[in-house]
């Protein structure tokens, strides 16, 4: 039996170590001859057309503020035309009142260097009662004026005294409300256009991006081309409504301001002239 069994395994391991066998286990070795040559694509027999992919769309020209207006809708071409005569209109009533007031500050300081010149109050009357072309000539005019009625019977009484320099105190206030009512004439149309004009704009914005969406709904694209004319109106408007508003508020407050200082002036000339005939008057009734 042991004998068999140890017949058995030598001739396993010989057939193991065989050639043939040894041949079979082991891995086969890469190529060694010379390498394999492709040969050179030709070139096509037709030309090949490359398209821009980022080009794919219509051309679409370039955008300005005469084919923006030429494109829009008659709605929008309305808030545009609106927008710019207010603004035209703005600006002429700015350029206008930057004049006027410059004009007043000048007149004013002239007419107190001669007021405080040591002139008699008879010559200034005389000097500027039929040229009383600024508030503060006109202010001392009617003062004067009112003062004069009160001696054209002679000296008044003491008892009258009081009766004519509230007279003479309503004259003047009636004066400075009169000339200060003319200078800030035309101001509430910048303070409207001021409060009004973003929400014109607004509404041509709303109305340009409605026709956005109606363009993409007809058409069912949504390509830039389709929609960049109708947000191009919408944004023109906004831009024109704030165009015509920020020079409105910025100058609105401006003058308002400036009159309120001139208004502080002629108060208080008005408040000193008051004071120079009430003294006046107390002497010559004595």
């Amino acid at each position: 039996m042991i004998v068999r069994r140890l017949a058995a395994a030598a001739a396993m391991l010989f057939l193991l170590a065989s050639p043939a066998a040894l041949a079979q286990s082991t891995p086969r070795a890469a190529p060694t001859g010379p390498d394999a040559q492709s040969a050179p694509l030709a070139a096509p027999a037709t030309p090949v057309e490359v398209t821009d992919a980022g080009n794919t769309g219509p051309q679409v020209d370039g955008i300005s503020i005469v084919s923006l207006f030429m494109r829009a809708d008659p709605i929008v071409k309305s808030v545009f035309a609106l927008l710019l005569l207010a603004s035209l209109w703005s600006w002429a009533i700015i350029i206008n009142k930057w004049i006027a007031l410059g004009r007043l500050r000048r007149r004013a300081d002239k007419f107190e260097k001669t007021f405080w010149s040591g002139l008699s109050l008879d010559e200034l009357y005389q000097q500027f009662s039929q040229n009383a072309d600024h508030p503060m000539a006109a202010v001392f005019v009617s003062a004067l004026r009112e003062w004069r009625r009160a001696f054209e019977g002679g000296p008044p009484r003491e008892a009258l005294l009081p009766g004519i320099k509230d007279r003479i105190d309503k004259a003047m206030s009636v004066t400075v409300m009169r000339e200060t009512d003319g200078i800030e004439r035309q101001l509430g149309f910048l303070a409207t256009v001021g409060a009004t004009a973003p929400f014109v704009g607004l509404f041509g914005t709303v109305w340009g991006i409605m026709n956005s969406f109606s363009a993409i709904a007809a058409r069912h694209d949504t390509t830039l081309a389709v929609v960049a004319p109708g947000i191009a109106e919408a944004l023109f408007a906004t831009a024109m409504g704030l165009l015509a508003a920020i020079p409105a508020v910025i100058f609105y407050n401006r003058y308002v301001n400036e009159i309120g200082r001139y208004e502080n002036r002629l108060a208080g000339f008005s408040d000193e002239f008051s004071a120079i005939l009430s003294r006046q008057l107390d002497e010559k009734a004595k």
